[in-house]
């Protein structure tokens, strides 16, 4: 089914528009919260995607994140810079980087639990705990998984 024709697009009415709208506010806020522990909230994705071992390489978390390989390197770079995480190669495969949470990478990390979750549950204050659950059921939908 098509849902929208050039005479009833309008922009701020678009699925697309409240979608980058959300993640805009989401992404303000979570980085207004993970100033404390000085990373934002695109390094808060990478850093929990190493502490839950989702992911282990560049190219896994870009995949995952949905980040650009170009932007990925420079929040690696950074996040490599404050001694939060190292890079090695694969001994198996030498064209393989591995990623890892350094010791205080791995204390910044156990600590965004404590953080997140009250940013979220500010946003999603007034959400039944239904409608969470339908919110989550069409994003996973949307987005194909």
């Amino acid at each position: 089914m098509r849902h929208y024709t050039k005479d009833n697009f309008v922009l701020t009415e678009s699925v697309g528009f409240a979608l980058v709208k959300a993640r805009n506010l989401i992404v303000t806020e979570m980085d207004a919260a993970m100033k404390e522990l000085d990373i934002s909230s695109q390094q808060m994705g990478i850093m929990l995607m190493l502490k839950e071992k989702l992911a282990s390489t560049p190219f896994e978390l870009s995949k995952l994140l949905g980040i650009d390989t170009g932007l990925m390197t420079r929040m690696l770079d950074k996040l490599e810079s404050k001694g939060l995480v190292v890079r090695s190669r694969d001994e198996q495969d030498r064209r393989v980087v591995n990623l890892s949470l350094t010791k205080a990478g791995t204390a910044v990390a156990a600590q965004i639990p404590e953080i997140a979750p009250d940013v979220l549950n500010a946003r999603l204050k007034g959400f039944t705990k239904t409608e969470l659950n339908d919110l989550r059921r069409l994003l996973r939908k949307f987005v194909g998984d």
